[in-house]
């Protein structure tokens, strides 16, 4: 007697590790869509998998050391391998960018990423959402990352409005990462641009 789907989706889970995200057609070789859902179904009741998202499913970690057991993926993980599976890059904006960047603490429920993909909306089972919006080919253009997490982070938030603190953490951060080309500055928005040369000095 074969492997059942059931097995077969453990097995290509486990070779790939614990918080990795996957999709209901990474499974649809093992037999047809209906029947893989099935699958995840029941692996996802045995507390096997999670489902994150209809059609998006995660081999979770499990944290012991405060007994939580099976712990979802972030949302940064989640976007990630929407991403990749769509060969599509993405930049996180808004406030999940600042959070990214280390100027809030606050994790949104609801994240919103600029994409050179489709645009489209993935509502989490956890609750919250995962917004992507296409935008222009000129943010992807940015090579550094540091200057393309700076130009989404604060295309939506006046730089006058940045405390003296948020202001020192980003110069920390330009001193501790190479220094922003010429090309990408250029990309930039003309305020963050003409703030990180400041920055800069």
């Amino acid at each position: 007697m074969g492997e059942s789907i059931e097995d077969k989706i453990l097995e290509k889970s486990k070779k790939c590790g614990r918080g990795s995200v996957f999709f209901v057609g990474d499974f649809v070789s093992y037999g047809n869509r209906n029947a893989v859902n099935k699958a995840l179904e029941r692996l996802t009741e045995k507390g096997l998998m999670i489902r994150v998202a209809r059609g998006i499913y995660c081999y979770p970690k499990i944290e012991k050391a405060y007994g939580l057991g099976a712990v979802p993926p972030s949302r940064e993980d989640i976007a990630k391998a929407i991403a990749k599976r769509d060969g599509a890059r993405i930049v996180p904006t808004g406030l999940f960018a600042q959070y990214q960047l280390g100027l809030s603490q606050q994790v949104p429920m609801n994240v919103v990423y600029l994409t050179d993909g489709p645009s489209r909306t993935i509502n989490l089972v956890e609750g919250g959402s995962i917004k992507f919006k296409r935008a222009s080919p000129r943010y992807f253009a940015i090579r550094s990352p540091l200057a393309l997490l700076l130009t989404t982070a604060l295309r939506d938030w006046r730089v006058e409005s940045l405390t003296e603190e948020q202001v020192a953490f980003i110069r920390a951060k330009l001193n501790e990462n190479p220094r922003i080309p010429v090309a990408d500055l250029r990309l930039m928005t003309s305020e963050v641009r003409e703030f990180v040369v400041n920055l800069y000095g």
